[in-house]
């Protein structure tokens, strides 16, 4: 049995069966539905369906990070049990965690000054951040120390590629992200935007395409691209989705049959309440290792 744990936040986006069966800790975001406010907890304050089909209705969002004094608590109960600590948080170009979660290690670091406490800005969201958090489990389970996956995670963490696209411009208007006269015209059109995560872990939009089955097909192509030996890729492929199923399934479809060597099925996810926050329903993320993201 190790001794440190691998942590990271609910927005990683992998089920709490995947957490627990890879030995991944996580500690939760907050999310408000018409002022309520619930922790980002995987799905169990409330199905993935329901919240979607709340903003569907109308409902108001909103996303709050975890807290400086949350990581402390959260953090010193591992090191009263006398384990080390690599926690990964949700990127810096989308979320000031990073600092809460520094702030915290920082002020453990003189109580525990016996115990490491490492902090990395993983520059990764919802399962693509997944798929970086189990790919550092399989190294902590072949036998690797604490300080070599870290220095693996800052090493290969811009190989984590990925793609998302929306076929809902609702919530991007709403959010500020698409102006309002844009994205009436976009929806007119039906335009599904094709965006990524660039070195600086921020989302960017890179091309605009006409209806699902175009932005499907340049998605996949995307990957195609980039992939690790190209269509010989043999690493693992994740998807998240916010409650279109349908459309993840097709990314997924698409991609196996493109890369037949693939390290097993594509994994469907949800995207969590944090990020869907803010994605609203109808987005579809694809992630997988391949060529190292520069701006």
């Amino acid at each position: 049995m190790s001794d440190y744990i691998l942590s990271c936040c609910s927005t990683a986006d992998l089920s709490a069966e995947l957490m627990e069966a890879r030995d991944i800790h996580y500690i939760c975001f907050h999310f408000e539905v018409d002022g309520t406010t619930y922790p980002d907890d995987l799905g169990q304050s409330i199905p993935f369906s329901r919240f979607y089909q709340m903003m569907r209705d109308g409902a108001m969002t909103r996303t709050s990070q975890v807290a400086a004094g949350e990581y402390e608590e959260y953090f010193e109960s591992f090191l009263r049990e006398g384990k080390d600590i690599l926690h990964l948080t949700l990127s810096s170009g989308i979320s000031g965690t990073l600092n809460s979660a520094m702030i915290a290690a920082e002020d453990l670091r003189e109580k525990y000054p016996e115990r490491k406490i490492y902090i990395v800005d993983s520059l990764a969201a919802s399962s693509g951040y997944g798929l970086f958090m189990d790919r550092l489990a399989d190294l902590r389970d072949s036998g690797m120390s604490i300080d070599e996956v870290r220095d693996w995670a800052e090493d290969n963490k811009l190989k984590c590629l990925h793609w998302f696209f929306t076929s809902d411009l609702t919530f991007f208007i709403r959010g500020g992200r698409v102006s309002k006269a844009s994205g009436m015209i976009g929806q007119v059109l039906n335009i599904c935007p094709l965006l990524n995560v660039d070195a600086q872990g921020k989302l960017i939009p890179r091309e605009k395409h006409r209806g699902k089955k175009k932005v499907i097909h340049a998605i996949v192509q995307k990957m195609k691209e980039q992939a690790e030996n190209g269509l010989d890729y043999s690493g693992k492929c994740f998807i998240s989705q916010s409650d279109c199923l349908s459309d993840a399934r097709a990314v997924a479809d698409a991609v196996e049959a493109a890369f037949p060597k693939l390290d097993g099925k594509v994994r469907i996810f949800d995207i969590g309440t944090t990020i869907g926050s803010h994605t609203g329903p109808g987005t579809v993320a694809l992630f997988f290792w391949g060529q190292e993201r520069r701006n």
